[in-house]
């Protein structure tokens, strides 16, 4: 019998929770043992849980037990969280945990005590929810040479920007919607500005290439400035909104890495993810393209994946798994401006004859986009591949034009 904590009794804690006693039976014959919940840290009461007689407020009940050997941590955020699961790993302890800042912010130094210490500390539950992607990166990828991880890991930005583009709504009305359906919360600032799909392609690009990425070097747009105008002219191209995080290895080693509203092609593998679906496109040398889907958040989804992570960290006590990053370092992260794509951009004001040629002058031929219903002093363009650096320069000797919408187009 292996006994293990919970901490945190909110949506992901609880579903753990309801998983182990509903699956008990199923779950011993997998893990090879049984698997018994000793504590629940939670500030509130929870008179009528089935386990309502292993509830307590104290963390030094779980930290100080030696009987507690795997502690699974739900409560998110930085704080206390952090220092809670670096005191149970110096205590012992395996973790496993399903909070994408802590691993996000901390993952290098958590993983770093875990080996010194032959523990495990496990997170799959952290970038996909139920979907299945940091093992299959680490274990079933292994023999790839992955040079490029691009997605959408964000459920409830895929929510508003599906219906935008379907239904014509606008930003204001889509992400009310997604708050009334129980898709965004009632701040909505970690989706909509970006910096949750920040954190898990942070996580990702982290395993995939071996060394730390911090959110703050990771460039981060959210969906908020996006209009109808800009899905408009998304479908007059030919193509989606969709935004995505992405990390791809340069020649030189460092990584391109950043969270922004692109421009997919019809076409694109992830151009159809729709709704609070996520999409995970992992490019390598031997397997080629290979694409991740399903549900990316969820009670019961969610709680499956940590579920799984606790069963392997059963079979795996004193055998630690060999799951790990360096430490990240300053300049490992290209400035966003140095990548070369081409971009979309949405001009105001001015001469737009005048605008294009300007542009093609200093940067070559730019294919015109033509939305339906536009103003008459606005036009639309495509770049050929540019550093957002040199377009920036070459926008500077415009009159009279304003940049209304820059959007980086996809190749995948």
């Amino acid at each position: 019998m292996i006994q293990i904590a919970i901490m945190g009794h909110g949506v992901v804690g609880s579903g753990v929770a309801e998983v182990l006693l509903k699956n008990a039976k199923n779950i011993a014959r997998k893990a090879g043992e049984e698997i018994v919940v000793k504590r629940i840290l939670d500030l509130r009461e929870f008179p009528e849980s089935p386990l309502a007689d292993r509830f307590t407020k104290d963390f030094e009940e779980i930290v100080s037990d030696p009987d507690i050997r795997i502690v699974v941590e739900t409560m998110g955020g930085l704080t206390p969280a952090y220092d809670y699961v670096r005191r149970c790993l110096l205590a012992g302890k395996n973790v496993v945990t399903s909070n994408k800042e802590l691993v996000a912010a901390r993952g290098d130094e958590l993983l770093a005590i875990a080996r010194e210490r032959n523990l495990n500390f496990l997170f799959e539950a952290s970038v996909g929810g139920g979907i299945p992607i940091l093992r299959p990166l680490d274990q079933c990828l292994a023999a790839n040479e992955v040079y490029e991880i691009a997605g959408i890991l964000n459920g409830t930005t895929n929510f508003v920007l599906t219906k935008m583009i379907h239904e014509g709504m606008a930003f204001e009305d889509a992400l009310a919607l997604a708050q009334r359906l129980g898709y965004a919360e009632r701040d909505p600032s970690a989706d909509v500005d970006g910096h949750d799909a920040c954190r898990k392609i942070c996580i990702l690009a982290s395993l995939a290439f071996g060394r730390h990425v911090y959110p703050q070097q990771v460039h981060t747009v959210g969906i908020a400035g996006l209009t109808r105008a800009d899905v408009q002219y998304a479908e007059a191209w030919g193509g989606v909104i969709k935004l995505i995080g992405q990390a791809h290895k340069r020649p030189d080693g460092r990584l391109d890495c950043f969270v922004e509203p692109m421009l997919l092609p019809r076409t694109s593998q992830l151009a159809e993810v729709n709704d609070v679906f996520n999409g995970i496109l992992v490019r390598g040398d031997a397997i080629g393209d290979v694409v991740f889907y399903g549900r990316g958040a969820g009670k019961l989804p969610t709680a499956s994946a940590v579920v799984a992570d606790v069963i392997d960290e059963v079979k795996h006590l004193g055998a630690r798994k060999y799951l790990f990053w360096e430490k990240g370092e300053e300049g490992y992260v290209a400035d966003y401006r140095e990548a070369e794509s081409p971009l979309f951009l949405r001009l105001r004001g001015g001469d737009p004859t005048a605008c294009r040629e300007g542009l093609e002058k200093a940067l070559g031929p730019c294919t015109p986009v033509t939305a339906v219903g536009a103003p008459a002093d606005e036009c639309g363009l495509v770049t050929p591949p540019v550093t957002q650096a040199r377009l920036d320069q070459a926008l500077r000797s415009l009159e009279g034009a304003s940049v209304e919408s820059r959007l980086r187009i996809a190749d995948f």
